[in-house]
């Protein structure tokens, strides 16, 4: 794949999502239309330190590809993390930011014909909400997707009164958020006993994980255990 060039972004609007995670929109001027597959990322590069590899930061784009030239990052506040401090003290409406994109191979076949399971933990979602918005903007056909979603409580819950709303729009779209230390009407624990007990049955299927490491980890161990291949398995990992 061919190395994208460095751009100018303008942060056009922000938007705080919930008590850590931000929104940002990004318009790229010299573009008209800012063209991606759902599930790749950009690469920001901040004013944060001397070597240009230590001032890199990559996030999985949130929004869909919908002809303009505008994209949304979902950016959590890492403690510590001089990246995102710098996005949420600096960066403003009308900031410039240095970008260069879209890149990676997490994305979805073109065709889906087996069950999909998309599996993530915090701003892991962000470019699983791109692909399900993606598949119902578009017709695409499914068997079945399940996207299973775990945060802590449900002041952490991102994007759920639009994912809540698309699974009744779109056939086959099966949303799961799991709850790890709040109780309330939908799942608690973490995610993993959800897909589990959906694949009980051993049927065809293939599973991507994006979030922190130790879920990750754990996700490979416990489908590889449930029998499935190593190939059924695709990761984009967070932090």
């Amino acid at each position: 794949m061919a190395l994208q060039p460095w751009r100018k972004g303008i942060v056009i609007k922000i938007d705080d999502h919930t008590h850590n995670t931000r929104r940002f929109w990004i318009q790229i001027p010299e573009l008209e239309k800012f063209d991606f597959i759902p599930g790749q990322f950009v690469t920001l590069d901040l004013p944060i330190h001397e070597k240009p590899n230590k001032r890199w930061r990559s996030y999985s784009i949130a929004s869909w590809p919908d002809d303009t030239n505008v994209f949304e990052l979902l950016i959590v506040l890492a403690e510590g993390g001089l990246g995102t401090n710098y996005l949420f003290s600096e960066i403003k409406v009308g900031s410039e930011l240095t970008l260069r994109g879209a890149q990676g191979v997490f994305t979805l076949p073109e065709k889906i014909e087996k069950d999909t399971f998309l599996i993530c933990t915090g701003t892991g979602i962000a470019p699983f909400r791109s692909m399900v918005n993606h598949i119902y903007r578009h017709n695409i056909p499914v068997k079945n997707i399940h996207m299973i979603f775990g945060c802590r409580n449900k002041a952490d819950l991102l994007y759920y009164e639009e994912l809540t709303a698309l699974e009744e729009k779109l056939p086959g779209f099966h949303y799961h958020p799991t709850l790890s230390r709040e109780h309330w009407e939908g799942h608690n624990g973490y995610v993993h006993g959800i897909y589990e007990d959906l694949c009980k049955e051993k049927q065809d299927a293939c599973f991507f994980l994006c979030g922190w490491k130790h879920m990750i980890d754990e996700a490979k161990k416990r489908i590889t255990e449930m029998g499935y291949d190593k190939k059924a398995i695709h990761q984009e990992l967070y932090g």
